[in-house]
């Protein structure tokens, strides 16, 4: 809940005394704001000369999906490494798929799957689908921050009503599944707003806009005071928070965003809802409507959208988890790429769906697979990238990239790119005052 206190502040501005405070209605910030005053004076100042914008949708795939039982089957392999499923043709001749995604092998011209990705550690966590680097690095001056912080830091919002850094994911019982992306040394002034809870009746006002004006204008008294900066950023978040709030209620663009009953049903209808929840234990739902949502926000104004799909740690019963998760992630996904190729958006937002590791080739005893951080996967679509491609390819057993390792970076290094940043160049000023790279590696070139 937000509550803005008028009183005196220690260290000036004697004339404001304690009178009064407004409660307004509860805002799942994720903490705090995610964009600084200065970005969002930029974003004002740009306002009117940007009719579209480049963003990300980032799909985490939790628990670590199977590589050799999704986009390279390996019909070769014996018969305790080959598993279940069959391939399909793609729309791309030469690229096939497993059998569980026919609407996605349809659309492969407008996408890429990555069979060979490497650089990933066995950390049940989101944490390098959303940095690209591993949770030890920069520990000490609070970790590198994720690329929706990264671009709320450096872009700043499109529409200072919508946060441009969007966290999606519900909570699941293994809490690193559903972090939506950190921080970092950026601190809490750049955390994603999560729409937690009943998101539309928390961001409804409870006084009318005029006299939430005028509360503004109180809170606007504060500006010329120069506040003690903590390292943490916590009170610049505090600031920014305020200020977000603000503009997100007295706009109407993040909450009709988030409601979908002004979503065409037949938009609906094509998205699925993903239910029944199967498989999901102490990870994430299949919620297809999060994909749609994630659309709606981009459209509004976010630039990068994470969200978790479904619990993909397949220790027992791997087919049968990969038929329920992969027919509905089919169903979402491909409705995803055609909706956005429709209201010409498909080169402007780049999706991706990916785990935080592969799985065994191996199959256990349980029919399952497990933890295997050697390879993994990635499927892409969007962002004005030279699409209908699989790049690399495992060896015979699934165990190791063969043809064309793609690291962990190369693919953050990619979303940065089609975002207009360029890696070689941009930094990020740490809290020591260092500048950091984004990333170490360029970006993907058989992409770009």
């Amino acid at each position: 809940m937000l509550t803005i206190e008028g009183g005196r502040v220690a260290g000036g501005c004697d004339g404001i005394r304690r009178r009064e405070f407004i409660r307004i209605g509860s805002l799942a910030m994720g903490g705090l704001a995610s964009f600084s005053l200065a970005d969002l004076f930029r974003a004002e100042a740009n306002a009117g000369t940007r009719s579209r914008h480049k963003a990300v949708i980032n799909i985490f795939l939790g628990g670590g999906p199977p590589h050799q039982d999704m986009w390279e089957i390996k019909t070769e392999a014996p018969s305790e490494i080959r598993g279940e499923f069959k391939p399909i043709a793609t729309s791309v001749p030469g690229i096939s798929i497993c059998e569980v995604f026919p609407k996605l092998a349809g659309l492969m011209h407008r996408s890429a799957v990555i069979r060979s990705v490497v650089g990933a550690v066995d950390r049940h966590e989101s944490f390098q689908c959303f940095t690209g680097w591993t949770p030890d690095s920069l520990r000490s001056i609070g970790g590198r921050p994720s690329i929706g912080a990264a671009i709320s830091r450096l872009q700043g919002p499109v529409d200072p009503s919508v946060p441009a850094f969007v966290g999606l994911a519900d909570r699941t019982q293994h809490a690193p599944w559903s972090d939506p992306g950190a921080t970092g040394f950026l601190g809490p002034a750049h955390a994603p707003f999560k729409p937690d809870g009943p998101a539309l009746e928390n961001m409804k006002p409870r006084i009318s806009t005029d006299r939430l004006a005028d509360r503004r204008k109180l809170l606007a008294t504060f500006d010329g005071l120069k506040r003690k900066r903590d390292a943490g950023g916590v009170l610049a978040g505090a600031d920014t928070a305020t200020e977000l709030a603000f503009d997100v209620l007295t706009s109407s663009r993040l909450v009709d965003a988030l409601d979908l009953s002004k979503e065409d049903p037949r938009v609906r209808d094509r998205y699925g809802n993903g239910q029944p929840y199967k498989f999901q234990y102490d990870g994430a739902p299949t919620v297809n409507e999060h994909l749609l949502i994630a659309r709606r926000l981009v459209e509004a104004g976010a630039r990068c959208v994470t969200l978790s799909y479904g619990r993909w740690d397949s220790h027992s019963d791997n087919f049968g988890l990969v038929r329920d998760h992969g027919a509905k992630l089919d169903q979402a996904l491909s409705a995803l790429i055609e909706d956005l190729s429709a209201r010409s958006m498909l080169d402007d937002v780049t999706v991706i769906a990916w785990g935080e590791f592969g799985r065994t080739p191996r199959i256990n005893p349980s029919a399952g697979r497990d933890h295997w951080a050697p390879v993994s996967c990635a499927f892409l679509a969007g962002g004005g990238m030279r699409l209908g491609q699989a790049i690399g390819s495992t060896n015979r057993l699934g165990e190791h990239a063969k043809d064309r390792p793609v690291h962990v970076q190369e693919i953050l290094a990619t979303l940065y790119h089609n975002l207009g940043l360029d890696v070689s160049k941009t930094t990020i000023i740490d809290p020591t005052g260092r500048p950091q790279y984004l990333t170490e590696m360029g970006p993907i070139t058989e992409l770009v």
